[in-house]
C-alpha cells in the first residue's frame, strides 16, 4: 500500500469537521509544519520534543550504521534479537516486524525477535533455548526497569554457565538509550554496545527512532521502505486541506470534548493488526491522558460497540465489520506511525493537554513502589495483605470486609456494578502463562455494559497507565495475580544476584499498580490464583456466570 487516507462519517464527521474547521482558523498546521513550541503556550513545549516530524528523513543517517551492526551479527551467527523493555521502546519494534513478516511462499528470512517486558516466562525460555544465536538489545529511555534489571542479569548469567568470557558476554548486549541517561552510564561501565538517541525526543514518539527501527532491522525488517512510507506523508502535514493527520487528529480530539448535554466520545474501538494497536493505545494513552482528560482504546473482544461514548476506528480495512467502522485509516505502516503521532499532538492541543509529556510520574510510582516491597526482609510484604475471601484457591483482595455466605460471582458483580456509566473496565494479568483478559473481555463486557481493555502487566499499565490514573477517573480495575505455574522453573528459580524470583517480582509489580490505584480511590479488586491453571478456568466460569445473571 503506497497511498494514505482517512474517511470518517456520521456523527463522528460532524465533531471532526467542527473540529478540523477550528484547528484550521487557528493556525494549527502550518505551526506544527514550522515546528513552533508555542503551540502549547510559551514554556510549555520546547522546540526539540517537535523533532519527530523530521524523524522519516532524519533516521536515515542511523540505518547505514544499523547495516554495518547487522552484518557482524549475521558474520557471527546471532539471528535471534531479544528485545527487553517496557511500553512504547517495545511496541513500535513489534509493529515493524509483524508487518515484514514473510508470506507463504516468500523467501525472505523471517525476522526473530523475541520480546520481554515481564509478562510471559515462556518467551524467556523460548530465548534461552537460542542462546547461541542471540543477540540481547536493552531499550530504555532512563534507567533500567526491574524487569529489565532481571532479564540482563538471567542473560548474563546464561552466557557464562555456557563459558563466554565477560567481553564476549558483553559483546552480545546492545543498549539503546538516551545520551546522557543513567542506562547509558551503566552500559559504559559494563562494556556493552551503546546506540544513543535524542534525549528530548519524547519517548512515546520515538517509533521511527533507534527505539523502533535499531531492533527491528537487527531482526530482518525493511527500514528504509519505513522511511520512506513516512517521508511520503509529511508534505501533507503542512496544508489546511487533504492533509489526513489533521482530520484524524480532529476525529480523535473532537469526539473526546465533553460537548454541552452528550457524552464526550473518548473511547475508540480499534480495529488493525495487535502490534500496532498496541502501539496506538499508548500514545494516545500517554499523549491525552492527563488533567482529567484522555482517549483510550480498547480492541475486540472487549466490546462490540453500540455505546454511546465509542466511536470505532478501523485501520487498512479488509473485511465488512472493518468497514463498518465510523472512521477507516488507510496508509502503510511508516505512515502509520507518523500519521498517529500528529494526530495525538492536535488532539491533545484540542483537549489541552500538552501531548510530550510522558507522564513518568504516574508509571514510575508504581516502580517504586514494586522495588520498595522487594527489598522487604525475606518477601514479607508480598503477602502482608490477607484475602478477605479464598473460593477454591482463588483469593479476593479487596478494601473492604466481605459477607458471610458471599461467592467469587458476588465479588464480581460487584465490580462490574462499580463501572460509570461512562466508563470501562479493566483487567490486568500478572501471570506466567498464557492466560489473558482476552478471555475474560467479552463476558465482562456483557456483564458490565460497558468497555473492556485488557492487556498482561507491567507492559500494559505502564503503556497505558496516564489514561487510567490521570485520565477521566471512570474506570474500574481487575488485578489478576498467581503463583507460579506447576513446573515453571523459570518463574520460580530466584533473579541471579537478587533475593526475589520472576513470579514475587510480578506480585510486587501488581501490588504496585494496586496501591497506585487505590490513592486514586478507583474501584480496584485484585484475585491471586493459588493454582494459576486450575483457577484460570474457575475464573472465566465464574465471569461467564456472571455476564448470564445479569443479561437482560
Amino acid at each position: 500500500m503506497s497511498g494514505f487516507d482517512v474517511l470518517t462519517r456520521g456523527e463522528v464527521l460532524d465533531s471532526a469537521l467542527q473540529a478540523r474547521d477550528y484547528l484550521v482558523s487557528c493556525g494549527v498546521p502550518a505551526a506544527l509544519a514550522a515546528k513552533d513550541p508555542k503551540l502549547w503556550g510559551r514554556r510549555a513545549v520546547d522546540h526539540s520534543r517537535l523533532g519527530w516530524l523530521d524523524l522519516p528523513f532524519a533516521s536515515r543517517g542511523l540505518l547505514s550504521q544499523v547495516d554495518a551492526l547487522v552484518a557482524e551479527a549475521r558474520y557471527s551467527g546471532l539471528d535471534h534479537i531479544v528485545l527487553i523493555g517496557v511500553g512504547a521502546e517495545t511496541l513500535a519494534a513489534q509493529a515493524i516486524v509483524e508487518s515484514h513478516a514473510p508470506a507463504a511462499g516468500d523467501d525472505r528470512p523471517a525476522g526473530g525477535l523475541t520480546v520481554l517486558d515481564g509478562s510471559d516466562t515462556a518467551a524467556l525460555a523460548f530465548a534461552l533455548e537460542r542462546l547461541d544465536r542471540t543477540l540481547v538489545v536493552l531499550a530504555s529511555k532512563a534507567g533500567v526497569s526491574l524487569e529489565g534489571d532481571a532479564y540482563r542479569r538471567i542473560f548474563a548469567a546464561a552466557f557464562r554457565e555456557r563459558g563466554l568470557s565477560e567481553r564476549e558476554i558483553a559483546s552480545r548486549f546492545l543498549v539503546i538509550t538516551d545520551h546522557g541517561s543513567p542506562l547509558h552510564d551503566f552500559a559504559r561501565q559494563c562494556g556493552y554496545r551503546i546506540g544513543l538517541t535524542d534525549p528530548y525526543l519524547p519517548g512515546h514518539y520515538g517509533a521511527l527512532s533507534a527505539y523502533g527501527l535499531v531492533p527491528a532491522v537487527l531482526a530482518g525488517a525493511d527500514a528504509e521502505r519505513l522511511l520512506e512510507e513516512a517521508a511520503s506523508l509529511v508534505p501533507s502535514l503542512g496544508k489546511d486541506e487533504d492533509n489526513p493527520g489533521l482530520l484524524l487528529g480532529a476525529v480523535l480530539g473532537g469526539c473526546a470534548q465533553q460537548t454541552p448535554g452528550g457524552l464526550a466520545r473518548d473511547k475508540v474501538l480499534l480495529r488493525g493488526p495487535g502490534a500496532l494497536t498496541a502501539w496506538i493505545s499508548q500514545l494516545l494513552a500517554v499523549g491525552t491522558g492527563k488533567r482529567g482528560r484522555g482517549v483510550l482504546v480498547f480492541e475486540p473482544p472487549g466490546g462490540r460497540g453500540g455505546f454511546p461514548d465509542v466511536h470505532g476506528v478501523s485501520i487498512n480495512p479488509r473485511s465488512a465489520a472493518d468497514e463498518d467502522a465510523d472512521t477507516s485509516v488507510w496508509a502503510p505502516l511508516g505512515a502509520q506511525f507518523l500519521l498517529w503521532e500528529y494526530a495525538t499532538a492536535v488532539a491533545g492541543w484540542l483537549l489541552g493537554v500538552n501531548p510530550f509529556e510522558a507522564g513518568s510520574a504516574v508509571v514510575q510510582e508504581a516502580e517504586d513502589d514494586a522495588a520498595a516491597l522487594l527489598r522487604a526482609p525475606g518477601g514479607t510484604a508480598l503477602t502482608a495483605e490477607r484475602p478477605v475471601y479464598v473460593e477454591d484457591g482463588i483469593e479476593v483482595h479487596a478494601d473492604f470486609p466481605w459477607p458471610p455466605g458471599a461467592e467469587l460471582m458476588t465479588v464480581l458483580g460487584g465490580l462490574v456494578a462499580s463501572v460509570p456509566s461512562d466508563g470501562y473496565l479493566s483487567v490486568m494479568s500478572y501471570l506466567s502463562g498464557d492466560f489473558s483478559g482476552r478471555y475474560l473481555a467479552p463476558s465482562l463486557a456483557r456483564a458490565s455494559g460497558r468497555p473492556v481493555v485488557y492487556g498482561p502487566g507491567p507492559a500494559f499499565p505502564h503503556a497505558t497507565g496516564p489514561v487510567h490514573k490521570d485520565g477521566p477517573g471512570n474506570g474500574a480495575f481487575l488485578i489478576i495475580t498467581g503463583d507460579p505455574a506447576p513446573g515453571d522453573a523459570l518463574a520460580a528459580h530466584p533473579v541471579p544476584g537478587r533475593p526475589y524470583s520472576l513470579a514475587e517480582l510480578q506480585v510486587a509489580r501488581a501490588l504496585g499498580e494496586l496501591r497506585a490505584l487505590r490513592e486514586r480511590r478507583l474501584p480496584v479488586i485484585r484475585l491471586h490464583l493459588r493454582d494459576p491453571v486450575e483457577g484460570a478456568g474457575r475464573l472465566t466460569e465464574a465471569v461467564r456466570a456472571v455476564a448470564g445473571a445479569r443479561r437482560p
